[in-house]
């Protein structure tokens, strides 16, 4: 049975999603920023025969993400994403999306495929000096967006990469970032965003093509790793690239499967 979930449902929905935190990432950190009762955001569950939540699917806009961790009822929630008025968004981990998408009617559809990591200890870092890397602060993002923007691989996403969006998230908490500078200019970044109590997501990880091969982007992610996991949160990222891929799991990332985004 499908059902749309409310306030009284929370304890139920919190001890399937915390099963998986750095998984349930985004659906976590929906929850505890705008709960169950928004114009922009529902959150349904589906049912086992004795009662027992089994599966719940997060609307945030046009972005709906599923979990479970047993069968459901996927063409319930299909039937649920095919009801949107706007084009939807599915997303989510490969094997629990795949049971969706054939009950999705929708039109003109494309997918990606990213490779999905998360990390939960410190133990395979390495003894580097950190003392370059600083906390990003408010007087710093001009540089920061102006350094950022400038990166090629980020080209796509520049409307989205402005001051007022990431003095936002440092003031609510939900995301932080770190940097190296020389000559006064931001030359390497990592930063995080949808962070939550027990989970964040690593993004933003650039160097300056002038000062690649240094190991600046390794110290920056040293020092956030370090930083998360010993406030008890579990990171986790995206990355298509398996380059990249190699270098995260030195740090101790460990692929999870396959994020889709079906659109």
């Amino acid at each position: 049975m499908i059902r749309k979930l409310t306030e009284a449902d929370n304890q139920a929905v919190q001890a399937l999603i915390m099963k998986k935190p750095a998984e349930n990432l985004f659906i976590i950190g929906d929850i505890e920023a705008f709960g169950y009762q928004q114009r922009f955001q529902e959150v349904w569950g589906d049912f086992d025969d004795q009662g027992h939540l089994r599966a719940v699917l997060l609307r945030y806009e046009d972005n709906y993400i599923p979990f479970s961790l047993t069968t459901f009822d996927a063409k319930g929630f299909a039937d649920i994403i095919n009801q949107a008025v706007q084009r939807p968004i599915l997303s989510g981990l490969q094997a629990i999306t795949n049971q969706v998408i054939p009950h999705l009617a929708l039109e003109n559809r494309q997918q990606r495929l990213l490779y999905y990591a998360k990390c939960t200890t410190t133990s395979q870092l390495g003894d580097i000096d950190l003392s370059e890397v600083k906390h990003l602060q408010e007087g710093d993002l001009e540089r920061w967006v102006a350094f950022m923007q400038s990166i090629p691989e980020f080209a796509d996403s520049r409307e989205s990469i402005n001051v007022k969006t990431k003095k936002r998230d440092i003031e609510q908490g939900v995301g932080r970032g770190y940097f190296i500078e020389a000559e006064g200019k931001v030359v390497s970044t990592v930063s995080t965003v949808a962070e939550n109590s027990c989970s964040a997501m690593i993004v933003a990880v650039a160097t300056d093509q002038h000062y690649m091969g240094r190991g600046l982007a390794t110290q920056c992610l040293t020092k956030a790793i370090n930083d998360l996991i010993n406030e008890g949160k579990e990171l986790c990222l995206f990355y298509d690239n398996p380059d990249a891929g190699k270098i995260y799991k030195k740090l101790g990332f460990e692929d999870i499967g396959y994020w889709v985004l079906y659109r």
